[in-house]
Parts: C-alpha cells; structure tokens; sequence
C-alpha cells in the first residue's frame, strides 16, 4: 500500500467514523459511496482485521481500531487546520462536490467553454480533476434537496427514449401507449426521492400495469447510453439531456406539456471564504449565466415545443 492510498483510507475511515455511513462520508469527500468502501477494504486487508461494524446508531469501530479512534480523529481534524490555514490548493484550483448526473451531464459538456476563457483555473470535481482532492469542506458544493444554497434552476422530467422508439408505439393502444414497453429507471427514482415512471403514469395514463417494473441504474449517466440504444424508455431530467436532444440521439415520445416537476432545485453552497477569491467569482459569475440559459430553454420547451426535439 502506498503512502497516499493509504492516507485516503485512513481519510475514508475517518469519514465513515465521523458521519455514522458510507453514504454521507461519500457526500463529504466528493467520491461515491462504493469507492469509500473499497478504500476501508483497502487498509482492513493491509491490516488483516476488520475495522468497522454496524450498529445502532450507524457505522462503529470494531475493537482493533477502537483504541486508535481519538487519534485517527485528531490527526484528521489538524491536518485540515493546517490545510486551512497554509491553503494547500492552489489559488487557481476550485474543489466542487456536486450531485453525480449534474456534475457529468450538465456541468462536464459546457466547462469547456469556460476552460477556453479561464485557462489558469483548475478544477477537482467529485475527487477528480487537475488537482488531487483535498482535505476539508470543498470551495462549492451542488446538492438536488431541499437544504440551503443558492436556487440554480427547476428541472422538468419527461420520458426520453431512443429515435427509433417511438414507432414501437405509433401503432399501438390509442389509450394505453406504453402498456408492455420496456421500462428503465434510476434508484432514486424507486426509492420514491424522485419523480419516475410511477408518477408520471398517475398523471397522464398510457399504462395500467407494471410501472415499477424494469431495469433499475444508479444513476442518469449509465441509463442514458441504454436509451440511446433503444433498449428501453426513460424519465429523466431534461436538463441533463439538452445536448442529446439537440443532436437527435434521444427524442421525445410524448409532447413537453406532458411533464413533472421536480420536486427539488438544484442548489449551490460556496465556502465563505472561497467566495472572495477572483477565480471563484468568476466561477459562480459563469455558473448563473448558464443556469439561467437551461433555464429559459426549459420553459421555452415546454411553452413551445420544438419540432426538432420530438418525433
């Protein structure tokens, strides 16, 4: 084990200490619950014990860490002071955690621009970048909640499929459209924390049976690569799907008024004392333009479809 996978597991297993899950460790270091886990495997083999279990009250020291703990906790605790106090990233490098799809669908296609005018900013998102992550809270972070922050925009969902789809369908039951058709969903969808097929067939019909049934994906980012291969229909958030759309590898099979809310916006939180810094206004300045342009193209969507965006 090298020097810096082992101070990442030794960071993971503090996290996971601290917050009680690897859920919300996962949310504080920017990485995905999964990568925490095999970070903590990492160092329980190199060590050859176990050091959590799960209790009550959420994740747990087994006996071997639980003489370390105080140390582990306090070691974590200094380095970040230290990490505040000699600023460890460069003045050039913003370090964002945001939600997984936003960050990948939304935010990845349209930084480019932003690199072409900004070339001396760098970035760490989700614990991966031009920078390596850091310790501490990050310089921003997006959530999709009802918590505080900044009100980036409203999503709208809508079912996405592939071009060829709709055909399945043209030809089908006037009144029950998708009966039978094959049916794609993301976990938090399920899980009941967004609106999904179930919902959306309580408010507009074309289906009578079966609307949670079908093949459940993490997240939008793996589910969509399905859609465009026509293995399935989707409800997804169409602010993560503009470019597809405009480029005819996904269309939608039933017109924009027919469309959910989200229940919660996008929301931005900036560290007090990143806010300040020039490369970070210029971020957030960057930032509210374009969330202000999905937003119009949203409600200019749903106002007036686009032919060139629906079949």
């Amino acid at each position: 084990m090298t020097a810096t996978t082992h101070l990442r597991s030794l960071q993971a297993l503090d996290m996971a200490l601290r917050t009680g899950s690897l859920k919300a460790a996962a949310e504080e270091l920017g990485i995905t619950p999964a990568a925490v886990g095999q970070r903590i495997r990492a160092i329980e083999e190199f060590l050859g014990t176990d050091l959590l279990v799960r209790g009550r009250s959420g994740l747990q020291p087994t006996a071997a860490l639980e003489l370390a703990q105080a140390d582990l906790g306090a070691a974590f605790a200094a380095l970040e002071r230290v990490s505040e106090a000699l600023d460890f990233q460069r003045l050039g490098a913003l370090h964002i955690v945001a939600e997984s799809d936003w960050a990948e669908l939304w935010l990845a296609p349209r930084l480019a621009g932003f690199r072409e005018d900004y070339p001396n900013i760098q970035f760490c998102i989700n614990g991966a970048g031009d920078v390596p992550v850091r310790l501490g809270a990050p310089d921003l972070r997006v959530t999709l909640d009802d918590g505080p922050g900044e009100v980036l925009f409203s999503d709208i969902l809508l079912p996405i499929s592939g071009p060829d789809n709709p055909r399945r369908i043209a030809d089908w039951d006037s009144d029950l459209t998708m009966e039978g058709m094959p049916l794609l969903h993301l976990k938090e969808q399920l899980a009941g924390n967004q609106p999904g097929w179930v919902e959306w067939f309580q408010a507009f019909g074309y289906r009578q049976s079966g609307p949670d049934r079908g093949v459940q994906y993490q997240n939008a980012r793996l589910a969509l690569e399905p859609v465009r291969q026509e293995v399935g229909f989707l409800v997804c958030g169409l602010s993560l799907v503009l470019e597809d759309l405009e480029l005819h590898r996904i269309v939608l099979p039933f017109p924009p008024a027919q469309h959910l809310q989200a229940r919660h916006p996008y929301r931005m939180s900036v560290r007090a004392d990143a806010a300040t810094r020039p490369q970070m206004q210029r971020f957030l300045a960057w930032i509210r333009a374009e969330s202000r342009k999905t937003e119009r193209r949203l409600h200019a969507l749903v106002a007036t479809p686009g032919e060139d965006l629906t079949p």
